[in-house]
């Protein structure tokens, strides 16, 4: 029978999220990761393997080299090098990679770091051009199918199939806002209700209540119908990492390391209408449940959630598919507050993608770091009290390749 290696996590890095002008593709990883080989105490250590999650480096960055270019600019060779992409998800798959190369002993030490540079690309479209190629292109793509279309097809059969309300998906973004609002490297800082009290100061409009606000076209336009702007992450830069090792050597870099004990990933259809049913992520079920049973946990384990909010819809039904909440009942879920930092089941108290935001391939190992930072408690304002065990959701495609990763105390 094969054995493996337990993993840890040791240190970790995260950069700012955001429009940074300054700041190059290569310069974002190599912030991030010199961050986590000292919070690793680590800088000086030989590292076997090194995972880059990327989607368009390429196309974004005219950088196809992009790991091998990171293990030479930060110091690290002859240490093997890989660029990991699965779309949105390249950040989970390269530290699913990471995981894999110390569970089976190949390596003793791995740095993974996920990251995009995206806000200086000025053609409009082009981002979404580029992520558009992620959907399958005769039946969707060469139609004009985009991501933004495929989340408002999702949020118009959620909202009639379950009779939810489009304000309970506003809720959603107002609660990430105000936990974006507390952490220092999110994106948005800022509140809606600032936002709100910002279009009133500069004489945009007068509104009673924020739901008035997020319904106005010219505050909050139709992206894709019946999506606003407000349910939608952002374009963004930014990049993440984690230091990995075996748990045996793991207390003689940090007094708090943090466990990998369950991974799954699983496919769906790569033609979103092809599904059973629009509204259930078959490949959540799935890739949850192999992280579930590979930690020996389930759902009533989990203290806190960093699931995949590029649409406000998708933490809905992530919530109900990873198996916080009956199928339904998720959007209900957030309007009564059991999301909340202090409720049930605390998603995305880093801001999630509406508010921390999502740099594609940053985005799979940001949500590790976060959970790293909630369960050695240090989260600041947005701690959740007590929390000892978390897990992810990374989305990639429109659901058709989806990363679950489960972490607990030591």
């Amino acid at each position: 029978m094969l054995t493996m290696n337990n993993v840890a996590i040791i240190g970790v890095g995260h950069t700012k999220f955001g429009r940074l002008i300054d700041k190059g593709l290569m310069d974002l990883l190599c912030e991030a990761s010199l961050e986590a080989l000292d919070n690793s105490n680590t800088s000086e250590k030989d590292f076997n393997s090194v995972y880059v999650g990327a989607m368009s480096p390429g196309q974004f960055n005219q950088i196809s080299g992009v790991a091998s270019a990171l293990v030479d600019r930060i110091s690290l060779l002859p240490a093997a090098a890989d660029h990991i992409k699965n779309g949105p998800a390249s950040g989970g798959s390269a530290v699913k990679a990471g995981f894999q190369a110390i569970a089976s002993g190949m390596s003793d030490l791995v740095l993974v770091v996920g990251g995009e540079k995206m806000t200086h690309i000025t053609t409009p479209g082009a981002i979404t051009t580029n992520v558009a190629t992620i959907t399958h292109h005769e039946a969707e793509r060469r139609h004009g199918v985009s991501l933004p279309s495929l989340a408002g097809l999702l949020t118009r059969t959620y909202l009639e199939k379950y009779n939810a309300k489009l304000e309970w998906l506003s809720d959603i973004a107002i609660k990430n806002h105000k936990n974006g609002a507390l952490n220092p490297v999110a994106h948005f800082q800022k509140t809606i209700d600032e936002f709100m009290e910002s279009a009133i100061r500069k004489g945009k409009g007068n509104w009673d209540n924020i739901y008035d606000y997020l319904k106005n076209d010219k505050t909050n336009p139709i992206i894709a119908d019946p999506l606003r702007l407000f349910h939608i992450c952002p374009i963004s830069d930014g990049a993440a990492a984690l230091v990995l090792c075996k748990v045996e050597i793991a207390k003689q870099y940090c007094d708090t390391p943090i466990l990998i004990t369950g991974i799954g990933q699983a496919t769906d259809t790569h033609i979103v209408h092809e599904r059973e049913d629009l509204t259930v992520l078959k490949a959540l079920r799935i890739c949850s449940d192999q992280a579930y049973k590979m930690a020996k946990k389930s759902p009533e384990d989990i203290d806190v959630a960093e699931l995949h909010d590029a649409f406000e819809i998708l933490e809905a039904v992530e919530s109900e598919d990873i198996g916080f909440f009956k199928k339904g009942e998720g959007a209900k879920a957030a309007h009564d507050g059991l999301t909340e930092i202090g409720g049930k089941i605390p998603i995305n108290p880093s801001g999630g993608l509406k508010a921390r935001g999502h740099p594609l391939g940053a985005t799979g190992v940001a949500q590790v770091v976060e959970l790293v930072w909630q369960l050695r408690g240090e989260a600041g304002k947005r701690q959740v009290a007590g929390a000892e065990t978390g897990i992810t959701c990374n989305f990639g495609g429109f659901g058709n390749n989806i990363i679950s990763i489960l972490v607990e105390r030591m």
